[in-house]
């Protein structure tokens, strides 16, 4: 092999696959655009239906999340007295009303049959964090629940770790949930409480809206460009390469 090709043969690879993971990344966002526009239609179309009958415990083991997600339900449920759990937040992506830092208060209700599911019940602001404060919210005998079906969130690398001993989580986990609190829960999924609202105010539950930022396209022509300007790079730089070498 001549010393013009083994100069030109690493950059060449080199330039091969950079432009080929430019490119994937682009294609990659164009698929991330295609889920993130299907997941918007979905949400937009569960939210605004009626509330449906919760799903019957024989059928929860069936549900599946890219089907159930996002409905909303109506049944009677009875909260365990004393029990809940606060996830922290920073604010909600698709709760527009709570825009600073607080908790959702989790907390387990048994319905007709016997059963537990996990209901979110609303927000509360940092300084409310005590339920002693909030006192005059806690509910009491049967409450007719309108709230949307959620499934639990899963952690990523730079999820702070729960504090089980301060009742604080910072993950909407609720396995891990009903298992430090030794709630009976067997749903998979949670519910996110729209109503009613609690005497005094908090928790505060609230419809859920569809605000998703959708920039998967912007980011698919910004990676395309670069794969193009690498491309150009590595042209120019070959065609002066031969150049000086014939």
């Amino acid at each position: 092999m001549s010393r013009a090709r083994r100069g030109i043969l690493e950059p060449t690879v080199f330039a091969i696959a950079g432009i080929a993971i430019l490119a994937g990344l682009g294609l990659w966002q164009l698929d991330r655009k295609t889920w993130k526009e299907n997941l918007i239609a979905a949400m937009t179309e569960r939210l605004a239906r009626a509330p449906a009958d919760l799903p019957a415990r024989d059928r929860w083991a069936h549900l599946l999340q890219q089907r159930e997600e996002f409905a909303r339900v109506g049944f009677p449920a009875e909260f365990l007295p004393g029990q809940e759990a606060l996830v922290y937040s920073a604010g909600s992506a698709l709760r527009p009303d709570v825009k600073g830092p607080g908790y959702f208060v989790f907390a387990p209700a048994r319905l007709a049959g016997g059963s537990l599911v996990i209901v979110n019940r609303g927000f509360v602001p940092l300084d409310r964090k005590d339920a002693a404060s909030r006192a005059e919210g806690i509910p009491h005998g049967s409450v007719d629940i309108v709230g949307i079906v959620r499934w639990p969130e899963t952690r990523g690398l730079f999820t702070p770790a729960d504090d089980p001993a301060g009742n604080v989580w910072y993950l909407r986990d609720i396995a891990a949930i009903a298992a430090a609190k030794k709630w009976p829960a067997a749903a998979p999924f949670y519910i996110d409480q729209e109503a009613p609202v609690p005497p005094g105010g908090l928790p505060l539950p609230g419809r859920l809206q569809v605000n998703l930022p959708d920039n998967h396209l912007q980011y698919a022509i910004t990676w395309f460009g670069l794969a193009l300007a690498l491309a150009g790079v590595y042209l120019v730089w070959l065609i002066r390469r031969f150049r000086r070498t014939y």
